[in-house]
């Protein structure tokens, strides 16, 4: 029996038929919810090694190759099955771990992210360095065999759900601000970490302020060395921008139903075709654009000997964040006023949705390093344009 064969039967049997079609997959976790299909098909999936496909088999990986693994992406776009969990551990913590961690955070760390026990979030940006990243003032206190931290994170996205953090700490406030900098893992169910959610024009609250008051970082949670934490943030952002890591986690799933459906829904269709012809175009150009996009991402995944390029992931950052924009604004526009209405006029759950990815989409451009920034980062580490 054939790879792809195996894996479609699989697939079939086992995962839930309320897991498939649009929506987003699950983080895992202690905190957040999970229906019932989605704690079966993240079980069943874990058990398989098909959480994380891709890692060796001793980090609950199924230790695929990379046809294999494509094939896999392939037959779970097919009956569109969502990745059994997604979010910062499968595609930004994990990657940058099996790079830099040691055989002892390797085995502690991974095994608890292949079975979706673990929600992670991010401690990068502060309320006064958000672009400026390196200007952080976050400091932890060396105490022996472990950091006290204190200071404060801002845009903590899903902190509130979170079960730990990966974090960028000042350790050095004499060395430069580059190589002053450690990056350290530790649990968010500690005194000394407070979270608030931020509520945005969504409604939703993604992001959070975290504040870190006396939180205790282990000294065997130090990733990549003292001082040495700007390297391993670097490398994080590269696999976060690339897309990548979603790709490969099967993760590229999105809000609400497809343009084309939706535009025949709603505008009509003649012949099988959308009927109007200003929208069928922009419909097309938004479909086509899309494929490129992610035959772009596939290609470069296979290309890329490491798994992730290097500044050039500011490319897919910034393509992909604008595409994200453009198929929200489609989807509103062909819902006319229905998809701009408030929360009192919402006359069902999709569009609702749709509205508040909508809203939230607006953020796509500033989070996870803004267009400007990933404009810059082209312009100097991609092109070699000078200052």
């Amino acid at each position: 029996m054939s790879f792809r064969t195996e894996t479609r039967a699989w697939l079939e049997a086992n995962c839930p038929e309320g897991c498939r079609g649009p929506g987003e997959a699950p983080g895992g976790g202690t905190k957040a919810p999970m229906t019932a299909d989605q704690r079966l098909w993240l079980e069943r999936a874990a058990e398989r090694g098909f959480t994380v496909p891709a890692w060796p088999a001793e980090y609950g990986g199924a230790g695929l190759e990379r046809e294999e693994h494509l094939i896999l992406l392939e037959e779970m776009r097919r009956i569109q099955a969502p990745a059994p969990v997604a979010g910062m551990g499968t595609a930004m913590i994990g990657p940058t771990l099996l790079e830099f961690g040691t055989a002892e955070q390797k085995a502690r760390h991974l095994p608890k992210i292949a079975r979706g026990e673990v929600w992670w979030c991010q401690g990068y940006s502060e309320p006064s360095a958000g672009s400026d990243l390196a200007s952080l003032r976050t400091r932890a206190t060396d105490k022996g065999d472990h950091f006290v931290i204190d200071g404060q994170k801002i845009w903590t996205t899903g902190a509130q759900f979170a079960d730990w953090i990966f974090c960028l700490v000042r350790t050095d406030a004499e060395a430069p601000k580059h190589q002053g900098i450690s990056f350290v893992l530790f649990s968010m169910h500690q005194s000394g970490v407070t979270v608030k959610p931020i509520r945005l024009i969504s409604g939703a609250s993604p992001f959070c302020e975290t504040f870190l008051d006396g939180a205790v970082a282990r000294k065997d949670d130090l990733i990549g060395g003292l001082n040495k934490g700007w390297t391993v943030a670097k490398r994080l952002l590269q696999h976060e921008r690339s897309g990548i890591g979603a790709l490969i986690a099967g993760g590229n799933r999105e809000v609400g139903p497809d343009p084309t459906e939706l535009a025949k829904a709603h505008v009509g269709e003649r012949e099988g075709r959308i009927s109007d012809p200003w929208l069928r175009d922009d419909v097309a150009r938004q479909r086509m654009d899309t494929h490129a996009f992610r035959l772009t991402q596939r290609r470069v995944a296979e290309e890329s000997a490491a798994g992730t390029p290097g500044a050039a992931t500011s490319i897919f950052k910034y393509y992909g964040a604008s595409l994200a924009k453009r198929r929200s604004e489609l989807q509103v526009s062909i819902l006319g006023t229905r998809g701009v209405a408030g929360e009192d006029a919402w006359v069902d759950a999709g569009t609702a949705d749709m509205t508040r990815a909508w809203l939230a989409g607006k953020a796509r451009s500033i989070a996870g390093g803004s267009n400007e920034v990933q404009l810059n980062i082209i312009a100097k580490r991609v092109l070699g344009l000078p200052d």
